[in-house]
């Protein structure tokens, strides 16, 4: 079996073939990255609208946790995976835990904002947050 040659050694094209292998990869990262962004600030705005438009500012809806299942079961069958009862939770809780979106860190993903609306006090949430916000900025540095 004959041995495939790559065309970029034969031909001089390493140094743009590496560039532009960079260039992909870094622009793959970003919309990534973007993406993470766009979640997390839909996961924050539906929280929202569950305490506020739908509970009144309060901890829980009057008429209990039918809320949440009947909210799951609609936006599953509209939107798919990602909209169950445990999520919708997730995302109340996430806007309760940082009722400010403008302070939400850019570099964390909804998955570590699940994460970090289990720790119960604020202040240590708030140094969690920006502890693993540096991180994850000097990870993608």
């Amino acid at each position: 079996m004959a041995k495939k040659t790559d065309l970029s050694e034969t031909t001089g094209l390493a140094p743009l073939i590496g560039q532009l292998k960079r260039l992909i990869t870094e622009a793959r990262a970003q919309a990534l990255r973007s993406v993470d962004v766009i979640q997390v600030k839909t996961c924050w705005e539906v929280g929202r609208h569950i305490v506020e438009f739908e509970q009144g500012g309060q901890t829980r809806a009057s008429y209990g946790k039918a809320l949440l299942t009947r909210l799951a079961e609609q936006l599953t069958t509209e939107f798919g995976k990602g909209f169950d009862a445990s999520n919708l939770r997730y995302m109340r809780l996430f806007y309760q835990a940082f009722p400010n979106c403008d302070a939400l860190r850019h570099e964390l993903s909804w998955t570590h904002y699940r994460l970090l609306t289990r720790v119960e006090k604020e202040a240590a949430r708030l140094w969690y947050s920006r502890f693993a916000g540096q991180l994850m900025a000097l990870a993608h540095a």
